[in-house]
């Protein structure tokens, strides 16, 4: 058995980024135990250990002192005068804590005081089937718990009941009742996880880099580019499918994370990145494409021709910095919901790509104030001498 206080380090030590081995050794737990916590919390801290424990329940330390004074032959009112507490508190502890006809032992009680303590209470989508049905539509939708949450307070203002927190849908997914949302991750929540895990550092870009020939570099970029001010710039890269024998290629506007996919199904020369990309550059009004930011993938060696083609600048990303084309690489990891890596991507006619673009364009994101990509390109179209957008270049 395990104290609160010794599950509340392996918690905290698994928030923190450590694995279930390291947190488990840190509490004196073996590896069989860690891993037990894991799988039946969902990889979440157990709600009962993030709640501060009122001064009316007994501490771990009061429930050794009785076990002490119990064995010392101490009687129930001096043990209560001790700890500044009522002889019927020490009372019913005393009941509570004998197991089996044998002596008052302070870990069983503490053990069932938290077994006790975290039955949880049925959870809010448990209770509304009205919520929980818009909940698991927005997961049959691939939107995330935080997507979800935000949106619901947009679609119902004046509606409180129409209000659960993106930790409560974790919560229902990972842990609770197991069944209260449909607990196929790998279909509804785009990690694909089945344990919630914390944060990682993402590694720098191993792929080797190859010199293009004239490229212009970020550092040549325009300041306005930069802070995402002025609409119609994108950042774009290719996302490879399995044995690196097949790809599509990626277009994200910086401005409103609206996405756009290149179907290259057979090759990825220059030659035919350069026709794919100027094709779906065409289809977009002048005001909305002003530049693309890339990676030094030879795949753009033909760069000169797009911009002929359509007058639209290339810049090149330094190597190894995926952060700066943050948002194409967001969007790239977004996309793999889709199109899994070790898969072939070449089995993907246009009309998918097209499908998955518009599904992905219609999610809520954070970072537009819970709009959609979709609907914040609408507002630009419909309000076109806004935030610096010109008719023509």
């Amino acid at each position: 058995m395990f104290l609160r206080e010794q599950q509340q380090v392996f918690w905290s030590a698994i928030r923190s980024g450590a694995s279930t081995v390291i947190a488990a050794e840190l509490i004196g737990a073996g590896q069989s135990q860690g891993r037990t916590w894991m799988r039946q919390r969902g990889g979440m801290v157990p709600a009962y250990l993030l709640r501060d424990v009122s001064s009316r329940f007994l501490s771990p330390w009061e429930r050794m002192m009785i076990t002490a004074a119990l064995r010392q032959g101490t009687s129930i009112r001096a043990i209560a005068k001790m700890l500044g507490r009522a002889p019927s508190t020490i009372s019913r502890e005393i009941q509570r804590g004998r197991s089996g006809g044998r002596p008052y032992d302070a870990r069983i009680a503490q053990h069932r005081t938290e077994v006790r303590r975290a039955r949880p209470e049925p959870s809010k989508l448990v209770l509304d089937p009205i919520l929980r049905g818009w909940v698991q539509d927005g997961l049959d939708r691939k939107w995330s718990p935080m997507q979800i949450s935000r949106k619901l307070v947009r679609e119902f203002p004046a509606d409180e009941r129409m209000r659960v927190s993106h930790e409560a849908i974790y919560r229902s997914i990972y842990v609770q009742a197991r069944g209260t949302l449909k607990r196929d991750v790998q279909a509804r929540l785009r990690t694909g996880r089945t344990l919630r895990k914390p944060r990682q550092r993402v590694g720098s870009d191993a792929r080797s880099v190859n010199r293009i020939r004239e490229m212009i570099t970020i550092s040549e970029r325009p300041a306005e580019i930069e802070d995402r001010a002025v609409p119609g710039h994108w950042e774009g890269d290719l996302i490879i499918g399995k044995d690196n024998g097949s790809q599509i290629g990626t277009l994200v506007e910086r401005s409103t994370r609206f996405t756009m996919l290149l179907h290259l199904p057979m090759d990825r020369r220059p030659e035919t990145v350069a026709q794919a990309m100027i094709a779906k550059i065409r289809t977009l009004p002048k005001q909305l494409i002003r530049s693309i930011t890339w990676d030094q993938g030879i795949e753009m060696a033909a760069h000169h021709s797009i911009t002929v083609a359509t007058d639209v600048d290339i810049y090149f990303a330094d190597p190894h910095s995926p952060w700066q084309r943050g948002s194409n690489e967001n969007t790239n990891g977004l996309l793999r919901q889709y199109f899994p890596k070790g898969t072939d991507l070449a089995v993907h006619t246009e009309a998918d790509l097209d499908t998955v673009a518009a599904e992905l364009n219609g999610r809520p994101r954070q970072t537009l104030d819970w709009d959609s990509p979709a609907e914040a390109l609408t507002r630009l179209l419909s309000e076109p001498q806004q935030g610096g957008v010109a008719t023509t270049r």
